[in-house]
């Protein structure tokens, strides 16, 4: 598997190294695709990604304040609950439709993944994996909620409602018939390829 297309212009080295998932999401979508990214941020893949793939790129955001500096940034984005779903988008308007690390704080992630695909031909989600073996191992050990590089918060002030596994999200996929087109299991910025669930850090999927 080749490395995917590096991202450093227009992207802060500081969200590369704590956010290696757009590394993969710059490789998958191909020039000129049109991109809706839920729970854009600040709006950095985004923006990437239309300077250097040509795409017509949409974002959703809850925080005002990130949606403002999206804005600033040149990037179409607008401030919403993905929760409320994506009624105002008709089927297939998307090429695209990108969640990137936002799946575990949804309040409904079943219903985001179907309105995922109604609106888009294709959908890549990321997350950690709460599977990780130091997840749990802090669990083991401590007997408490992990609060790991992964999982930095406390119990009480994480945005994480859902904590899932790579094992939970595939489970989940065969279910309820989301396709699987490609898998991606980083630690880090590495490649994993044996024992992902275990050995991954974040997970990055193509649902067709």
């Amino acid at each position: 598997m080749t490395d995917p297309a590096p991202i450093h212009q227009g992207i802060h080295p500081v969200t590369l190294t704590r956010r290696p998932d757009f590394y993969v999401i710059g490789e998958i979508i191909p020039p000129g695709s049109r991109v809706l990214d839920l729970g854009c941020g600040e709006g950095e893949l985004l923006a990437w990604l239309a300077e250097h793939k040509n795409v017509l790129a949409r974002g959703v955001e809850i925080n005002g304040a990130q949606v403002r500096k999206a804005i600033a940034k040149g990037v179409s984005a607008y401030q919403g609950d993905i929760d409320e779903g994506l009624a105002d988008y008709p089927d297939k308007a998307f090429d695209y439709v990108i969640l990137s690390q936002t799946l575990q704080e949804t309040r409904a992630p079943l219903q985001v993944l179907r309105e995922m695909l109604r609106v888009g031909r294709r959908a890549i989600v990321s997350f950690p994996n709460f599977g990780h073996w130091r997840v749990r191992a802090a669990m083991l050990f401590n007997g408490q909620a992990p609060k790991t590089d992964l999982f930095p918060y406390d119990w009480y002030n994480s945005p994480n409602i859902h904590f899932l596994s790579i094992n939970d999200f595939e489970d989940l996929c065969r279910e309820h018939g989301f396709p699987i087109e490609k898998r991606y299991f980083l630690a880090g910025s590495t490649r994993i390829t044996s024992f992902p669930n275990l050995l991954g850090q974040t997970a990055v999927f193509l649902l067709g």
